[in-house]
């Protein structure tokens, strides 16, 4: 299973976050929060990174869908969903343009890059949740 994980890291262009995923940062990340606030706080921080264009905002599905102008052309998706009150998970997909069979990792640098500013506008609460909310 490593080595399966392994090469489909190195020859991917694309990066999706979900509940089991075998790197702890790809993790999906739970914040202490409402949907509603969580979605704005994304859309703004989404809003204002230098080159990321809002392509629609669809607030009954919980997605933003962004386009990236400026370096690496670039597809994010973001999903917001409230679990429980005040617990709202937060999934990214990262899709890069490339006619190339890697993306040499950039996908998986972005994820973690907006991860680390979504930590300081809401209140993290874990990763990988899911489990212990299902009980």
């Amino acid at each position: 299973m490593a080595i399966k994980n392994t090469f489909r890291k190195i020859f991917s262009t694309s990066t999706e976050t979900r509940e089991h995923h075998h790197e702890d940062s790809l993790k999906t990340r739970y914040y202490k929060t409402m949907k509603d606030k969580a979605m704005m706080e994304v859309e703004t921080m989404l809003r204002n990174r230098k080159g990321f264009e809002v392509a629609s905002v669809s607030e009954d599905h919980g997605e933003i869908v962004v386009n990236v102008k400026s370096g690496k052309k670039t597809f994010v998706v973001a999903t917001i969903i409230m679990v429980r009150p005040f617990r709202t998970a937060v999934d990214f997909s990262v899709s890069t343009e490339t006619f190339l069979f890697t993306d040499f990792g950039h996908s998986r640098k972005m994820i973690r890059e907006l991860y680390t500013d979504l930590d300081k506008r809401l209140q993290f609460v874990g990763t990988g949740l899911g489990d212990e909310l299902a009980k």
